[in-house]
C-alpha cells in the first residue's frame, strides 16, 4: 500500500512542478489559481511521502518520489511545455525509469 502512496505523492510532484510551469506562463487572477495549484499539489505530495517513509526505506523511498517527480515533469515538459525530445534527453529519462525500478526489484519491504 505504501508503494501506492509512494507512487500518488510523485505523481503530485509532477502536479506541482506542472502548475509552477503554467503560473510562469500566465499573469493575473489565471496565476494565482495555478499558485493555487501548486501548493495543494505540494502539500499533498509530502505528506503522502511522509506516509509511505513510515514503512519503505527512507533512502529508496524518497530516490523513486523524485525520480517519478523527474520523469514525469521532463515528459510534461516535452508534450505541454514543447520542451525538446532530444536523443540523449529520452537516453537518460530510460536510464532514471530502470534505475527507479531497479530500486523497487531491491528494495526488502
Amino acid at each position: 500500500m505504501n508503494w501506492i502512496l509512494l507512487i500518488l505523492g510523485g505523481l503530485f510532484e509532477v502536479g506541482f512542478t506542472s502548475c509552477l510551469g503554467k503560473a510562469k506562463e500566465t499573469s493575473g487572477p489565471e496565476s494565482y489559481l495555478w499558485y493555487a495549484g501548486f501548493g495543494i499539489s505540494l502539500i499533498a505530495s509530502m505528506l503522502l511521502l511522509i506516509k509511505a517513509t513510515q514503512t519503505l526505506p527512507l533512502g529508496t523511498a524518497y530516490a523513486v518520489w523524485t525520480g517519478i517527480g523527474a520523469v514525469g515533469t521532463v515528459l510534461v515538459g516535452i508534450f505541454i511545455f514543447k520542451e525538446p525530445a532530444t536523443f540523449w534527453r529520452l537516453f537518460f529519462i530510460f536510464t532514471l525509469i530502470a534505475s527507479i525500478v531497479g530500486l523497487k526489484a531491491v528494495s526488502s519491504h
